[in-house]
């Protein structure tokens, strides 16, 4: 969440008035997060998150992902529903950016990640699984295998500039995953961008998932994949191995994993530590010097990467092996 796009209050104020929500209190803007404008709204009636969706959200994928939202809601999965207008809307219009209106979620998100937050991480990934079968609406994942050499050169050819050398080892790395990535795992919806800044906790209970602004249909082991990049490594980036075995097992115990999926983990976890270093490079270079927004460290994931690279067995993810 961030803020890009200010509101002034008559704006507002007009706004709020075509929802029945009572009347407006307070509102102020949300810092965090790089891709739209986030308002925490205060009416006489209860808390609300205002979105105003920035360029980088394509107008045509809003319904795909407000329609999730309705749709997860209605499975009593934790997330954010959306307000409908007096008119039945949920997509509405402020300040010349395509807007909506959420229920606000309780909680705080951890920097610190235990084993409790990561057994709840794995069983929100399989109910989200689950509850996601029959959303009937769908989204290619944006961001998958076949998009990252675009966006690699698009990046003109400047990763050594962050890092010697680092040019040379992506340009491996997507040779090896466009040659091995697998083909046939189960599908379904995913968040694919479940970070701790995205999970609510209240204490030690996992109390929301926001921010589904990259839900996608994609392999639903990937979401596995990514939840390890995002949450199993340490700050000195060390891989938590009993972080992994206690959201792994939380999440089998929901929705068992296939045999060719915990195969496919080593892999599936290369491609998404691949597919946060690219995004994270590109933002590392051609974020303007002074912009609000302070781009994040690509060699983080680097550096994830080469552990995924290294591992010996699916033992290293805490699975059993074969």
């Amino acid at each position: 969440m961030a803020v890009y796009t200010d509101i002034a209050n008559d704006e507002l104020n007009a706004f709020i008035a075509d929802y029945d929500i009572g009347k407006v209190m307070s509102y102020k803007g949300i810092a965090e997060g790089v891709e739209n404008s986030n308002y925490l709204v205060q009416t006489d009636q209860n808390d609300f998150i205002l979105t105003l969706y920035e360029k980088r959200v394509n107008p045509d994928d809003l319904p795909f992902f407000l329609g999730l939202l309705e749709h997860l809601a209605e499975k009593e999965f934790p997330c954010p529903t959306p307000i409908h207008g007096r008119d039945g809307q949920v997509l509405r219009h402020l300040a010349d950016r395509p807007a909506a209106m959420v229920s606000f979620l309780k909680g705080v998100w951890h920097r610190k990640p235990r084993n409790v937050h990561c057994t709840d991480v794995g069983r929100a990934m399989a109910r989200l699984a689950l509850a996601g079968q029959d959303y009937d609406i769908e989204r290619p994942n944006a961001l998958t295998v076949g998009s990252w050499r675009p966006l690699f050169e698009s990046c003109d050819g400047r990763a050594d500039s962050v890092a010697a050398g680092l040019h040379n080892e992506i340009e491996k790395e997507l040779d090896w995953l466009e040659d091995n990535w697998p083909d046939d795992l189960p599908r379904g919806v995913i968040h694919a961008d479940m970070f701790p800044d995205n999970v609510f906790f209240l204490g030690d209970s996992l109390s929301g998932v926001i921010d589904f602004y990259f839900a996608c249909n994609d392999f639903l082991a990937f979401e596995i994949a990514v939840c390890l990049n995002a949450w199993c490594f340490e700050p000195d980036r060390q891989f938590n191995v009993t972080k992994a075995r206690h959201m792994l097992q939380a999440y089998q115990q929901i929705r068992p994993l296939s045999q060719a999926e915990m195969l496919a983990l080593p892999v599936l976890a290369r491609g998404a530590a691949l597919r946060f270093l690219l995004t994270r490079l590109y933002d590392w270079l051609n974020t303007p010097a002074g912009a609000l927004v302070r781009p994040h460290d690509p060699l983080q994931f680097r550096d994830y990467l080469r552990f995924h690279k290294g591992i010996k067995g699916l033992a290293d993810y805490g699975l059993e092996s074969f």
